[in-house]
């Protein structure tokens, strides 16, 4: 029972998120909202060139600028900070060396040259434009693919600018295409995407050389990794070095990475003993924070006549940039794990070229992998179905898996934990009337008008994940503490930075101690207060980090137990603890949880052999991954004159398992559908062929705008996982994975009259009139 005296639960209820009246309000802080005494700012120069040697840096007249503290170059801090890390290994990768300040050349646009500290941030700004530096342009490498053949190599000591060849799948691929009645082909590109969170990265680092101890405040989603690698960069002990993540203001994974500026900035502060402040600007943000997707491949689906899917055949390269960042090498192998989509296929065959270019790496962004293959899978499934002249949906449902045949193994290797496929289609297909929808469409077509449906099913993998699977660790840690006044702290490893688990770490702690919400406070994201975790990416905070939760306030419930035993003076196994009481038989005396904690901490009256205090800290480790899936169903309009593309309806259903709060699961989709259409519509990171980003400026990148987003109507599934007790599977990610095809798919059925096989993204309007132009 909540506080409030009634019997309803918080978990499963639509609360209000109550980290939102800080944000609304303005009272979040984010890293340029902390301000120390005497905080110095930092300005970097960065290459204006994609692939240059340095000849000289010439720093003397910026030395005497206005204001200016230091200057920093490569050759200033060679041997002195470490190379920025990967964490990422695969049989056969050649990682580059990657200083945090360009040596001796430099290999992308954007990347750090020079660092100016000075007394403001204009003075540090305008100190940068006296720097003289002497590029000798080099060949630059832009294509991914031509790379991947020869020409001009980018890093000497590998010879060529392949980073790695890796091969995933089981089954006999070529038996399976050979006894196929009918094969599609079709080569597809996913574009690079610029994540564009809403606040750019920040650094703000605090040395004090009394107590040789290093605060580093940064955007992160992974401030204790973070804190491990800095303190290895910069040759500190671990345990001398704080990192806290105040307000992210968005991450999208862009923010799940160690970046130059977070070891430079710390390596400064302790050569200055001055705090050091450096914020990104959009500009920067879009050249030198990582990009997502950039993969191009052939994809093969092996048929039999009647829709059966026999294999699946994927070819790609993937555009790695310059270096790796912590993941990059990993992103596409993700690809490769979740090639089997929603679907029985028994045979599955990738091989991936990941490929240097010269260009900012590509890391993981929203959904990581995952949206490449279910847009690869989801595109073969509309292509094969007209050319077998089969319904789309009904080729989904025949190679659907049946919820009695979970856990099901994939040919990638992967054991999905349930899933009821059938039942989201049937939801989303009830909610537009599918049948009726068809026919509608047949006379607009005869009216002359392009309408067009599109369904996209998927499967994603999340609660990232079992620790033999992950580069870094894949558990989850949670302190939860009961304080002598009866509140109740609980200290998450996991990092959220927008889902919302300030809230839903909240709800469950306060079922399971029968407490009331406002009386919970949840702590994460400082690495001076929170016990070692992991952080937040791929869906894993609440399946993985809410789960350790779950077991840590199990624990301090049974050490509660034992005391409450003792105060009412009878035998554990004679005690029942409900609603945030404790009840004794056979008397039935009681006594609160906050009575227990307050003797917990006085400790005068506590049980032999008990320690004082009323806490427990649990690491959960997955025995999994969990597998969300959904339906999604687009319906637009294309233009015949503009090639313009109107939404009339978007119907998303998606099941996520057992959900905490319905009102976080709807924000999540709302904001991944809404970065999906982006993909699918508007968005490209475009680099000319001097490697130069002509995609530099909001004013040149096509974020969708708020009048471009449909109305959403949204609906929900529940098949819980047997890989948690909370039965939740996370949907971070679902909205941008099940998105992308469903609006493809749709456009391009729309353009069936003119025989329309596929269009590569983005679809805007211009590429739209051209082929209806026939231009």
């Amino acid at each position: 029972m909540s506080s409030n005296g009634k019997n309803e639960k918080y978990v499963g209820r639509p609360v209000k998120r109550t980290e939102d009246p800080r944000l609304i309000q303005g009272l979040g802080h984010y890293v340029d909202d902390i301000r120390l005494a005497g905080e110095l700012y930092v300005a970097f120069l960065r290459s204006p060139y994609a692939h240059a040697r340095i000849n000289s840096i010439n720093t003397d007249a910026a030395r005497n600028a206005s204001g200016v503290v230091a200057i920093f170059t490569g050759s200033d801090i060679e041997g002195r900070v470490g190379n920025v890390p990967t964490a990422a290994a695969l049989e056969g990768l050649k990682v580059p060396k990657y200083p945090v300040l360009a040596l001796g050349k430099v290999f992308f646009v954007g990347q750090p040259v020079a660092a100016v500290v000075a007394t403001s941030r204009y003075a540090a700004r305008d100190a940068v434009d006296h720097i003289e530096v002497d590029f000798e342009p080099l060949d630059v490498v832009v294509d991914a693919e031509a790379a991947a053949q020869g020409g001009p190599v980018i890093h000497h000591d590998f010879g060529d600018n392949i980073a790695y060849v890796h091969r995933a799948g089981i089954g006999d691929v070529d038996a399976a295409f050979a006894s196929a009645d009918k094969i599609v082909a079709q080569k597809m590109h996913h574009q690079r995407l610029a994540p564009i969170s809403l606040e750019p990265r920040g650094v703000l680092a605090s040395f004090l050389p009394g107590e040789q101890q290093l605060t580093l405040w940064t955007s992160t989603q992974i401030p204790h990794l973070l804190r491990t690698q800095v303190a290895i960069m910069i040759g500190l002990p671990e345990n001398k070095v704080r990192v806290i993540a105040p307000e992210v203001g968005g991450g999208f994974g862009s923010k799940l990475n160690v970046y130059a500026e977070e070891a430079l900035l710390s390596f400064i502060s302790m050569q200055l003993h001055k705090p050091v402040k450096w914020i990104e600007t959009r500009r920067e943000n879009m050249s030198a924070t990582i990009h997502g997707r950039a993969q191009s491949g052939v994809a093969e689906l092996a048929l039999k006549n009647d829709g059966t899917i026999l294999g699946l055949r994927y070819t790609v390269t993937a555009d790695l940039g310059a270096y790796h960042q912590l993941l990059t090498p990993a992103i596409p192998t993700l690809t490769g794990l979740m090639l089997s989509g929603c679907y029985k296929i028994p045979a599955i065959s990738m091989v991936c070229t990941g490929v240097f270019t010269n260009k900012m790496a590509t890391d993981a962004y929203r959904g990581a992998g995952r949206p490449e293959a279910t847009y690869v899978v989801e595109r073969l499934m509309d292509i094969a179905a007209q050319e077998l002249g089969i319904d789309p949906v009904e080729l989904r449902r025949k190679n659907f898996p049946t919820p009695d045949e979970f856990p099901f193994a994939t040919a990638t290797g992967l054991f999905y934990d349930s899933g009821n496929y059938q039942a989201a289609l049937d939801r989303a297909l009830a909610m537009v009337d599918y049948d009726k929808l068809r026919e509608i469409q047949k006379s607009d077509t005869a009216a002359g008008r392009l309408v067009g449906i599109g369904v996209s099913t998927y499967v994603e993998i999340c609660a990232l994940g079992p620790s033999a699977a992950m580069p870094a660790g894949g558990w989850e840690s949670a302190t939860v503490r009961i304080e002598p006044t009866g509140k109740v702290t609980v200290m998450t490893g996991a990092s959220p930075h927008g889902q919302g688990q300030e809230t839903s770490f909240a709800q469950i702690t306060a079922d399971m101690l029968g407490v009331d919400l406002n009386d919970v406070y949840v702590i994460h994201g400082d690495t001076g207060i929170v016990q070692y975790g992991i952080g937040t990416f791929g869906s894993r905070a609440t399946a993985v980090g809410g789960t350790a939760v779950v077991y840590a306030t199990e624990k301090l419930i049974s050490k509660a137990t034992k005391i409450a035993a003792h105060l009412l003076t009878t035998d554990e196994e004679n005690v029942t603890f409900e609603n945030g009481v404790f009840s004794g038989a056979p008397d039935d005396k009681q006594v609160t949880i906050q009575q227990v904690a307050l003797a917990a901490h006085l400790a005068s009256n506590l049980p032999p052999d008990t320690e004082p205090g009323l806490s427990a800290t649990y690491f959960f480790e997955p025995k999994n991954f969990t597998f969300p899936f959904g339906a999604h169903i687009c319906i637009v309009e294309v233009d015949r004159d503009t090639g313009d593309i109107r939404i009339k309806r978007y119907v998303a259903v998606d099941d996520c398992g057992k959900v905490i709060n319905p009102l976080l699961v709807e924000g999540q989709v709302h904001g991944g559908i809404a970065q999906g259409l982006g993909q699918a519509l508007f968005e490209e990171v475009v680099y000319d062929e001097n490697g130069q980003l002509i995609t530099g400026t909001l004013m040149d990148y096509a974020v969708p705008k708020a009048h471009q987003l449909p109305r959403y109507e949204l609906d929900r599934t529940e098949t819980p996982t047997d890989v948690n007790p909370l039965g939740v599977k996370g949907v971070g990610e679902a909205g941008t994975i099940g998105s992308t095809p469903a609006i493809v798919n749709a456009v391009i059925d729309a353009l069936r009259p003119f025989g329309v096989k596929h269009i590569d993204m983005p679809l805007r309007p211009e590429k739209i009139w051209r082929v209806i132009s026939n231009q």
